[in-house]
């Protein structure tokens, strides 16, 4: 009985340092206990711990992923939403998520992004390329209004 208690502690110091390393959803943390084989009342009673002494916060969570994804990889609120909603945060906390950059701060990646992939896009049918670019857009989880203004918008300074 003695030794389980001790591995038990070990594998808590170790989630603890799962989670301390970067921010994690509580899918991610389920699904680590679960590859320690735990059972599920060890990981309710790990996961209460964790959230008590605010190694685990999922709405901490959301915000970090929400403005990692933006603005390192530059994606768009609709893959965003798609992802977390794909980690099973609530609609709650993906609101509060979306809200970590500014309107015109995501304008300002979109069209950012926008112009550059439409420069470097070797593509000499113009059909083709309009093709390509929203779908590279669409794909980084932009609206696809604000994607096909653009488009019209670079098309139009192209021909000139």
């Amino acid at each position: 009985m003695q030794q389980h208690i001790t591995v038990s502690k070990e594998i808590i110091r170790k989630l603890e340092f799962y989670c301390a390393y970067q921010e994690r959803c509580h899918n991610e943390v389920t699904e680590k206990m679960r590859s320690y084989a735990m059972t599920s009342q060890e990981i309710d009673t790990v996961m209460a711990h964790l959230i008590t002494d605010n190694f685990l916060n999922e709405e901490r969570f959301a915000c970090s992923f929400a403005r990692g994804k933006h603005r390192i990889k530059s994606w768009g609120k609709i893959r965003i939403v798609n992802e977390l909603k794909f980690r099973q945060i609530s609609k709650y906390n993906i609101d509060k998520a979306l809200k970590e950059f500014s309107e015109d701060e995501y304008l300002e990646t979109f069209h950012k992004l926008a112009e550059n992939h439409w420069e470097i896009m070797r593509e000499s049918n113009i059909l083709k390329k309009r093709k390509k670019f929203c779908d590279f857009m669409l794909r980084k989880g932009f609206e696809s209004g604000l994607v096909y203004e653009k488009v019209k918008e670079l098309e139009a300074m192209t021909s000139i």
